[in-house]
């Protein structure tokens, strides 16, 4: 198991924001944030992902992304601590399967759950 723990803040999802075109109010304008179903704003899903490759890339380096699925329970919101977690589930023919999740460490709730594979250099 490969694991971390990190808080994306508000600057976070402004930053991913303005990099990936996604200005959905949602993640970056807390006060239509505010009269969700939310409460405050929420990440984007692929700066989530973003975090995980991270990971990959850090512990498998050059590796090159085959195939991913993702599902996001729950939000992520910013400013709490969250465990960015990566773990193997199978390995053949220089490929590699991970499982993805992202818990909030607060109460465990699962914000991301999904699976990657890699293939190795």
């Amino acid at each position: 198991m490969i694991s971390m723990v990190r808080s994306l803040s508000q600057a976070d999802f402004n930053a991913f924001a303005a990099v990936s075109g996604d200005n959905n109010p949602i993640h970056v304008d807390p006060d239509f944030s505010a009269r969700t179903r939310f409460g405050r704003t929420v990440s984007h899903g692929m700066l989530l992902y973003t975090v995980l490759w991270g990971l990959v890339q850090k512990h498998y380096p050059g590796a090159r992304q085959v195939t991913q699925t993702l599902m996001f329970p729950n939000p992520t919101y910013a400013d709490d601590p969250h465990r960015f977690t990566l773990n193997e589930i199978a390995a053949t023919d220089g490929r590699i399967v991970l499982s993805t999740q992202v818990t909030r460490v607060t109460d465990g709730a699962l914000t991301l759950d999904g699976q990657t594979e890699i293939a190795l250099p």
